[in-house]
């Protein structure tokens, strides 16, 4: 009788039989030995355990979404604590700028030669401007949080008694809210588990001045890394940031909300932009003069006409030599320019009306309104690889968990983002466009009628420099094209740019004061520490 066991078939031996040895018997099967298998069981431990070293040391720098917020008691752990968040903080700069130059170096390669695109890749990534920006952000972070990590322990606030539970109980009883009475700011909103562990930390017993310190010793040592030219471009994002987080706090404390108003800002910021533009570029940064000016798609030469007419009441006859030079120039224009010019070299000069011609401004087309639209095409084809870079470098280093999960769908949200701030752009200069040549064209015809009294503001003011302003206002509605959650970002990116030039525009005219050689750290100072504060708050 045979019986299955561990090694195969083997006879059964009863207690009076003897036992037996097993047949020999050549196995039917291929055995194999388990040197592969234990290779590759060792190599999973070895992963394993790679794995385990990665996700400890990213610890030591990264905190887990929703973990909760760290109890520090000593000032030693305030600067552990600080020294990883300055890493953390560092790293993510040194990647958006790296990734930034990069895109920016590869749309330069067709402008260089082969021999030196490697170069151009390695000074985009590692170059100056990475370091200095990583640096900024890190040591930023790293002195906020020590000092307003430190500053409870070493002056510790003496916390309030806790509210009686039989008060409460009683408050409960006597006062019954219906659903239909609660207000929309006493409803307590369903918070993420990062936004929770984020809460827990904002409500520990902290004074304000704490994060007015810390804010404004940190901003201020911070942008010190960054080079000169930078420091007044970041202080002004500082003060504006800041003013966004006073304007919030105030508005949610109020009840109030001002409907459309990131477009209304954007509006009334190009307003004082347009006007620098053509009569005030010095209250402009020169590289933002360069942009916009590219961005129009005018030739230079007819916006320095216009900017020398605005200042001067003249302008330089040579560039009206460059402009019938042109192979492109339409025959009306030529025209029309050549009897502008005749004008100007005539004993006495005659320089004509306040604005140039518009065969100046668009010499290859005669009618003012064959312009929009293919300058809209245009602007757009010239907008899109920026403002493609703008949208897919943000979703790769922040999103990465989602992009790789979908990759079709964020890709797609990047393309239609895309579209919508390339159509942004053109719009607005379309919109620019159609304002310049319309107003000069009612100005040529209320000047040429006799037969209507109109009055004489309305005809100066077609003619007067500040009718380009008025430009900025119509063409700033153009942002209701981009999504709304950009919007804002886009009124803050423009608000520096405004209120710098309004104020050096104040300051020519003697109308404010001067902040000397430290006035990009006076801003960083005043505006981070409100700014800063208000996200302590939750708000």
């Amino acid at each position: 009788m045979l019986t299955e066991n561990g090694d195969g078939l083997a006879p059964q031996t009863g207690p009076d039989d003897e036992p037996r040895k097993p047949l020999p018997r050549v196995p039917s099967y291929i055995r194999l030995t388990p040197r592969r298998a234990v290779a590759s069981f060792d190599n999973l431990v070895a992963l394993a355990n790679h794995q385990e070293r990665l996700k400890e040391a990213r610890k030591i720098v990264w905190r887990d979404r929703g973990e909760p917020a760290v109890e520090l008691t000593d000032v030693w752990e305030c600067i552990e604590h600080a020294g990883r968040g300055g890493l953390r903080a560092g790293a993510i700069a040194f990647a958006i700028r790296a990734s930034l130059n990069l895109v920016l170096a590869m749309l330069r390669f067709g402008k260089v030669s082969k021999e030196m695109r490697f170069a151009l890749i390695r000074r985009a990534i590692f170059g100056k401007d990475s370091f200095r920006f990583a640096a900024m952000l890190g040591s930023f972070v790293a002195l906020y949080k020590t000092m307003l990590n430190a500053l409870p322990i070493v002056l510790p606030v003496t916390p309030s008694s806790p509210p009686s539970p039989f008060e409460e109980d009683e408050e409960d009883e006597s006062v019954s809210v219906t659903p239909v009475e609660i207000s929309l700011s006493k409803r307590e909103p369903r918070l993420s588990l990062s936004a929770q562990a984020h809460q827990q930390w904002v409500q520990k017993q902290t004074r304000r001045w704490h994060a007015v310190v810390a804010g404004a010793i940190a901003g201020g040592v911070a942008i010190m890394f960054e080079k000169r030219s930078r420091r007044l471009i970041i202080a002004q994002q500082l003060f504006v940031r800041g003013l966004q987080g006073s304007y919030n706090a105030f508005a949610s404390r109020r009840g109030f909300r001002i409907p459309h108003g990131d477009v209304l800002l954007f509006s009334l910021c190009c307003v004082q932009i347009v006007y620098a533009l053509f009569s005030r570029p010095e209250t402009l940064p020169r590289s933002y003069t360069t942009w916009l000016s590219k961005a129009s798609g005018a030739p230079i030469i007819a916006i320095d006409m216009v900017r020398d007419i605005n200042r001067t009441g003249t302008f330089d006859v040579s560039g009206i030599d460059q402009i019938l030079a042109r192979e492109d120039l339409a025959p009306a224009n030529r025209t029309a320019i050549l009897a502008r010019k005749a004008l100007a070299t005539a004993t006495p000069p005659n320089f004509g009306p306040p604005y140039p011609p518009c065969g100046v401004v668009h010499p290859w087309v005669e009618s003012c309104m064959a312009v929009p639209l293919p300058r809209l095409w245009t602007v757009f084809q010239w907008g899109f690889p920026i403002y493609g870079a703008l949208h897919l470098i943000p979703l790769m280093l922040f999103k990465r968990s989602a992009f790789l999960s979908s990759p079709l769908r964020m890709l797609w949200r990047a393309v239609w983002g895309t579209i919508r701030s390339s159509a942004f752009l053109a719009t607005f200069v379309a919109a620019y466009q159609s304002w310049f040549c319309f107003k000069h064209n009612m100005h040529a015809l209320l000047s040429s009628q006799r037969k209507v009294d109109i009055p004489q503001i309305i005809f100066a003011f077609f003619g007067s420099k500040y009718s380009y302003a008025l430009g900025g206002l119509l063409g700033g509605l153009s942002l209701l094209i981009e999504e709304k959650r950009r919007r804002g970002e886009l009124a803050m990116y423009v608000l520096p740019k405004g209120l710098e030039s309004a104020w050096l525009t104040a300051r020519g005219k003697g109308w404010v004061f001067r902040t000397g050689e430290f006035g990009e750290m006076i801003v960083s100072l005043d505006r981070r520490s409100p700014f800063v504060r208000i996200l302590m708050k939750g708000s």
